[in-house]
């Protein structure tokens, strides 16, 4: 029996708050598994005409399976853009921050901006993982093919990937939470202690973490339409000025905030 997830997805851009996403679907993970992934989730289309989505990244490694073929992700530092046409399914499973990194023993910094075959990562164990999955209709199935594969690799936590994995669900919490020192003092761990767990088990540094969880914290507040007051929101996320809050908008989501929002409205 899964469980579906129905808290609304953070993160897709192009898209008022109102709007539903259509084909989309996340279902939390059983308790054993709930450690190391978020959830899993996959998207369906059937469109007549081409359809470009974007979606800001999260500090999360995702497998990705699609036409028979299985794919790991790593941490990507810029926005993801894919161009959706005809028929056609995909599904994926979304580890935690620090999660992935029990199934590699290897440093998860080691896959930022990058995408290898799963055969590569996980060897001849992975064969046919994809064309299985993908072959029920129903998402219950999928799920559990995925579970027991995952239950296959045997991951171990430890205290490092709680504490990791407990840090980034405080970050994207918590907005108040906007310099890395904040974290040293909460959590009780050096500087470059948490810089240095964080490039081993997430893929990005802390710093990197809260920059794109405000950003998608401000992306957020646009969709949701109303009166915006951009100085406001700068302060609030955290920026020095509403210019650097307008830099830092531009320079991952591709237009200004003001332009994103007149987008929004022709949405």
């Amino acid at each position: 029996m899964i469980r579906p997830k129905d808290e609304p997805p953070r993160g897709i851009l192009n898209m008022p708050a109102s709007q539903p996403v259509s084909g989309h679907a996340r279902y939390h993970p059983s308790e054993d598994l709930a450690p190391f992934v978020e959830h899993y989730w996959t998207v369906a289309w059937d469109l007549d005409a081409p359809r470009t989505v974007e979606t800001l990244p999260h500090p999360s490694v995702h497998i990705v399976l699609e036409a028979g073929k299985g794919e790991v992700h790593g941490v990507s530092r810029r926005r993801f853009t894919r161009v959706l046409e005809g028929k056609g399914r995909v599904f994926g499973i979304k580890f935690r921050p620090g999660g992935f990194r029990p199934f590699v023993m290897r440093p998860v910094a080691d896959f930022t901006d990058r995408g290898f075959p799963l055969q590569e990562i996980f060897g001849e164990a992975a064969a046919g993982l994809a064309l299985r999955a993908l072959a029920p209709e129903e998402h219950a199935e999928t799920v559990a093919i995925l579970e027991a594969y995952l239950r296959q690799c045997k991951p171990q936590t430890d205290h490092s990937v709680a504490l990791v994995s407990g840090i980034a669900e405080r970050i994207a919490a918590d907005r108040a939470i906007n310099r890395v020192e904040q974290l040293v003092g909460e959590f009780g761990v050096g500087l470059r202690t948490l810089q240095r767990l964080f490039g081993e088990y997430i893929g990005v540094s802390p710093k990197w973490v809260i920059q794109r969880y405000r950003l998608h914290e401000a992306a957020a507040r646009l969709a949701a339409g109303g009166d915006i007051d951009w100085a406001d929101i700068a302060l609030e996320l955290g920026y020095a000025d509403q210019a650097h809050f307008i830099r830092d908008f531009r320079k991952l989501v591709g237009r200004s905030p003001a332009d994103y929002v007149k987008a929004l409205g022709n949405a």
